[in-house]
């Protein structure tokens, strides 16, 4: 073996170095998915259920051996039923990983797609900010999804359509207690609210706090789910929260949420000017090298 090396009577490469490697950040990721949830105990039940199986048919228990194997050979179908909502978490993680967000490819099919968030899309902020002001003052719940790349379609045909232009006096109308529509989401795209009375999936970890209520729990669940964030407006204590990723920030100002939406909306844009600062100092760079060259030769 190649670049190979022994551990008593194994034979390990590099190779075989690599392999573990990335076992190990597999495995890794997958615990980080089900921590805190449900599945973990699942997961484990059914790694028992294994385990038992290769015992009994080691000791060649026919009938508990013939019952466990039926049920090891749907065992693919039942973990992608009972798992669908980590795979669907892990698939969702490559496709938000630096390779897929940030290449040239992607990034040139995006622009062609749809429309880039620039400083003209922030003008949805300030009545944002206000009605959010206005509402936590009031002690009116509010759930509030932002997100820059879709319309969230298959959310959005869960409550009712609008397409309407984001104002401070329409949220405020929309989540009045009394509105028929204030009990679910409203989703933002592209400087509309795209629907309202919308319905989030549920987080179903059990490590959220027990002060959290259904309103904070959808909210995590709709970020673990989508590439969103969401605002949420507390109608016990009036605090605000953030959700993003599965993860949340609680009892934030006015301003911090401000400052958490810019930097939702801008961050391609961020990426972008970085991207290009950077290929001017390299093309700054190269023409330095390129003027000492032809000095030293004209010298």
């Amino acid at each position: 073996m190649i670049l190979g090396f022994h551990i008593g009577f194994l034979e390990v490469g590099w190779v075989d170095l690599i392999d573990i490697f990335f076992v190990t950040i597999l495995l890794y990721q997958v615990y980080k998915l089900m921590r805190g949830s449900v599945a973990i105990k699942i997961f484990l039940g059914f790694l028992l259920l294994y385990l038992i199986y290769l015992v009994v048919q080691a000791a060649n228990m026919e009938l508990v051996s013939l019952i466990l194997g039926q049920f090891m050979g749907v065992g693919v179908i039942a973990v992608i039923i009972l798992f669908q909502q980590e795979i669907r978490k892990f698939l969702l993680l490559i496709g938000r990983t630096t390779i897929f967000e940030e290449g040239n490819l992607f990034n040139n099919f995006k622009q062609l797609w749809r429309e880039k968030f620039d400083e003209s899309h922030l003008t949805i902020l300030t009545p944002l900010i206000d009605a959010i002001k206005t509402m936590s003052g009031a002690n009116t719940g509010a759930l509030i999804v932002f997100s820059k790349d879709s319309e969230l379609k298959f959310f959005a045909d869960s409550g009712d359509r609008m397409e309407a232009i984001v104002s401070k006096r329409l949220i405020l109308a929309i989540f009045n207690k009394l509105s028929p529509l204030h009990d679910g989401a409203i989703i933002i795209n592209n400087n509309k609210i795209v629907a309202a009375r919308c319905i989030l999936p549920v987080s179903e970890r059990d490590d959220i706090p027990a002060m959290f209520g259904l309103r904070h729990r959808a909210a995590i669940g709709m970020s673990e789910n989508t590439d969103s964030l969401v605002v949420i407006v507390s109608e016990e204590t009036g605090q605000l929260t953030i959700a993003r990723n599965g993860g949340y920030e609680h009892n934030l100002s006015t301003k911090e949420v401000k400052s958490r939406i810019y930097d939702y909306l801008m961050s391609d844009n961020k990426k972008a000017k970085r991207r290009n600062e950077e290929a001017k100092k390299k093309l700054i760079k190269e023409a330095e090298a390129t003027s000492k060259i032809s000095s030293t030769t004209d010298a």
